[in-house]
């Protein structure tokens, strides 16, 4: 029997000496802290959470009802997956990935989606391509009714989709992770009326992996890939910019 308390979560401390350490977290709030996670993630892609937004731990705590030891969980582990940073005496913040950063992340995807689509290809069957051809078709009828956040989000599950067709668990937690930076990529850098994901291209991609066709499959992931990166303004600006004068003189 351990000498210690509960929390009001129901997470054990250990109240044995000058101060109190946390020695366990029970199902239920490791699940709260899944939750809230998912939370702010769904947020992000979904581009209602935008990047440099405060994600103050009081205000996350009551709107989840739980104590800020949860939400400081969910925020770390977003910070582990280069979504949040956390800064000391500052909080957390949706991170603003810098052009390199960005630059990174799509080199990243041209890596390693293409590998990923043939794979998943190789190991399609019926019911996977129903699947993705649904998430396909829910996308299109978002972009159809204006709703571009959601169609955001589902763009990026139906790349997760294939991730999880092609049966390798380390490229889908990978590409998760670089999906989540994608959304803030394309908030931050995307071109005004830069296409975000074309569902034209999602339909070669979907038929491609139908048809088992590994090699077509790859080869229409990466260019999918170039085309949304073409769509983003990575270049870094050189040269002295111009005087404050010449900006708001006319005003």
């Amino acid at each position: 029997m351990s000498d210690g308390a509960t929390t009001a979560e129901g997470e054990d401390l250990d109240t044995r000496g000058n101060g109190q350490t946390r020695v366990s977290v029970p199902m239920r709030s490791v699940d709260r802290s899944v939750q809230i996670h998912d939370g702010i993630l769904a947020a992000i892609l979904e581009h209602r959470l935008h990047p440099g937004t405060k994600l103050g731990e009081d205000e996350i705590g009551a709107i989840y009802g739980v104590s800020r030891t949860i939400v400081r969980a969910a925020l770390q582990s977003l910070s582990h997956e280069g979504i949040v940073v956390i800064e000391k005496n500052r909080g957390a913040f949706v991170a603003s990935p810098s052009l390199a950063e960005a630059v990174e992340v799509f080199e990243a995807r041209k890596l390693i989606e293409p590998t990923i689509a043939r794979r998943a290809a190789e190991r399609s069957t019926s019911t996977d391509v129903a699947l993705l051809k649904r998430k396909m078709d829910d996308e299109h009828a978002a972009l159809h009714r204006g709703d571009e956040n959601t169609a955001i989000r589902l763009s990026g599950e139906f790349h997760l989709e294939i991730a999880r067709m092609a049966d390798h668990k380390t490229f889908e937690a990978f590409l998760r992770e670089l999906v989540a930076r994608s959304s803030l990529i394309l908030l931050l850098y995307r071109r005004q009326k830069a296409q975000v994901c074309g569902t034209d291209h999602h339909l070669e991609l979907a038929n491609a992996i139908a048809s088992c066709d590994g090699n077509l499959a790859s080869r229409l992931m990466l260019d999918h890939l170039a085309d949304i990166e073409s769509g983003l303004d990575l270049v870094e600006e050189t040269g002295t910019p111009p005087p404050l004068a010449s900006i708001l003189g006319g005003l």
